[in-house]
């Protein structure tokens, strides 16, 4: 199973563009992430007073909790234009020169996955981004000589899930990095309730409440359930998704109270069932579920581990007695303490 195809999948997906219309504008309207957006009011606040660029920021953490909307509010603050690509999309430093000396002076250039631009592309970026100069060479073989261009003064917003894959050089030149947290269910039904509010939905507590405990943390798959919900509301209901709709339409979905789906379970059952609960190489779940590694690193674990119910160990992934308990099976792993942990 693709991430494409989960309706948890954090991944941004094509059904996902009517997300757009309810992200927040400003930074008085965007929810949660409290810490970081008090540090990026004061550093945005100074950029104005100074009536200079905000410093080069990296955002880093799991996917769909914000990052790509923060850079758009940053922009909005600064009242200043915004250019988004993605590490990927950049093939050439000719692409990034491209981009780069068409920026307007204080300009936010938002890289999403920067974590993959090609190392000779990198490092474009740092003279760009430390003396606002990109080198480029004109002609081929012992004609060829470097020349250095001036660009704008403007401020680089890197996004990546793996901040750990991005080179020190580049890294270090980020004068801010931020770090995104999944979401309380408290802060995440306060998105559901202002995302409905913008969709025209009927919606009780419950049903916000309901739709808040099984989002995993992550407001892009909140919102998707909300849409979902809706639909199932309007078919099978009454048109408002109360809680009897909302559990109605997660549990077609084979969501359950706490978010995991059909590939969350297997993916457990597969450590507790076939390999005594671990610990077992990611590499021998990833031939066992069909799914690449980084792919199981990245979209399925992070939440587990957030859950207690998995562990990263060095001699591989272990369930937890957690795990056994929400999956109904008994644990009896001798070697598991009342925590989950090995003794």
């Amino acid at each position: 199973m693709s991430d494409d195809e989960r309706i948890v999948g954090p991944e941004q997906s094509v059904e996902d563009a009517p997300e757009y219309s309810l992200r927040p504008k400003r930074l008085r309207e965007f929810i949660g992430q409290r810490a970081l957006k008090e540090n990026l009011q004061i550093a945005i606040e100074a950029a104005r007073m100074r009536s200079e660029p905000l410093d080069h920021t990296l955002f880093y953490g799991p996917p769909g909790l914000g990052k790509t909307t923060l850079s758009m509010v940053c922009a909005n603050e600064m009242g200043a234009p915004i250019r988004i690509t993605s590490g990927p999309a950049i093939e050439r430093p000719g692409d990034l020169v491209a981009i780069l000396t068409n920026l307007d002076r204080g300009s936010v250039l938002f890289i999403d996955e920067i974590h993959r631009l090609n190392r000779v592309v990198e490092e474009i970026l740092y003279p760009a981004m430390e003396d606002h100069t990109v080198d480029i060479v004109l002609g081929k073989g012992p004609s060829a000589r470097s020349v250095r261009l001036p660009i704008p003064p403007f401020t680089l917003v890197g996004a990546t899930t793996r901040a750990g894959l991005l080179s020190a050089p580049l890294r270090d030149r980020f004068g801010m990095h931020q770090y995104f947290s999944f979401y309380t269910d408290e802060e995440l039904g306060t998105i559901v309730e202002r995302s409905a509010t913008i969709l025209n939905v009927k919606i009780t507590a419950d049903g916000i409440g309901e739709i808040s405990r099984r989002s995993r943390g992550t407001p892009r798959i909140a919102n998707r359930l909300l849409r979902r919900c809706r639909d199932f509301a309007d078919v099978r209901g009454t048109g408002v998704i109360d809680q009897a709709a909302a559990d109605g339409c997660l549990a077609l979905l084979r969501i359950d109270g706490l978010g995991l789906d059909e590939f969350d379970r297997k993916y457990l059952r597969a450590i507790v069932e076939k390999h005594g609960g671990g610990p077992v190489g990611v590499e021998t779940l990833s031939a066992a579920l069909s799914e690449e590694r980084d792919t199981i690193e990245d979209m399925y674990e992070p939440f587990l581990l957030q859950l207690g119910f998995l562990q990263r160990t060095p001699r591989g992934r272990v369930a937890t007695r957690s795990a056994y308990d929400h999956l109904g099976i008994t644990d009896s792993r001798s070697h598991v303490g009342s925590q989950g942990t090995l003794l």
